[in-house]
């Protein structure tokens, strides 16, 4: 059992990292692969490692926190690690542990694989194993309300930005990963120009 690899990126897909690991390359699945464009020297990848009849896979996490829901979200009945994948790239950990304990079935159902019956399983699945899995305290009534709204107002120079990047021939993975990223860093407010000109950084650096 791997529980976590620590090494240089080689370089970087739109679905997974590979690692040098004493000269050996691992191919490590990701979220959001370009969580690691940036990183220099050896990076720890915490790592859920799974064993098929036609191949071994390896995915990875960049901390401890979002393993651990990657593994929960996989006890769901439905969800595979592919699916959990998916769902891990559409959303913050803070956000989907959020959304599980408002029984929030519409932000659930626009993740990727999630309709309503398995959002409705993982709601009433996971809502009580999540603890201390949330880096911020999780919000509920009004204090919640206000949250999405402010979240919404956030996110609109980013939906015109997001149209301007596919215009240039950006999919939705790569932008669905770099949204994801600018989250992580703090950097996904500011004007349409502003967003673009990080957006491309980042897009830039994983080729």
């Amino acid at each position: 059992m791997i529980d976590f690899l620590r090494g240089p990126v080689v370089y970087l897909e739109s679905e997974y990292i590979v690692l040098d690991i004493q000269g050996v390359g691992y191919r490590v699945f990701c979220p959001n692969p370009y969580a690691f464009a940036k990183t220099e020297g050896p990076v720890m990848v915490y790592i859920h490692y799974q064993t098929r009849e036609d191949a071994t896979l390896l995915f990875g996490f960049p901390t401890r926190e979002e393993q651990k829901l990657f593994r929960k979200l996989i006890e769901v009945s439905g969800i595979g690690p592919r699916v959990a994948l998916g769902i891990l790239t559409g959303g913050t950990p803070d956000q989907l542990i959020s959304a599980i304990y408002q029984e929030n079935i519409t932000f659930l159902t626009k993740l990727p694989g999630i309709g309503k019956k398995t959002a409705q399983r993982m709601i009433l699945d996971l809502r009580d194993k999540l603890d201390g899995l949330s880096s911020v305290p999780i919000q509920t009534g009004l204090f919640a309300v206000a949250a999405e709204a402010e979240a919404k107002a956030a996110a609109l120079p980013w939906e015109e930005a997001r149209d301007a990047l596919k215009a240039l021939g950006y999919t939705e993975a790569e932008l669905d990963r770099v949204w994801l990223t600018m989250k992580k860093e703090g950097t996904d407010t500011g004007t349409v120009d502003v967003l673009m000109k990080k957006a491309l950084g980042l897009l830039y650096i994983a080729k």
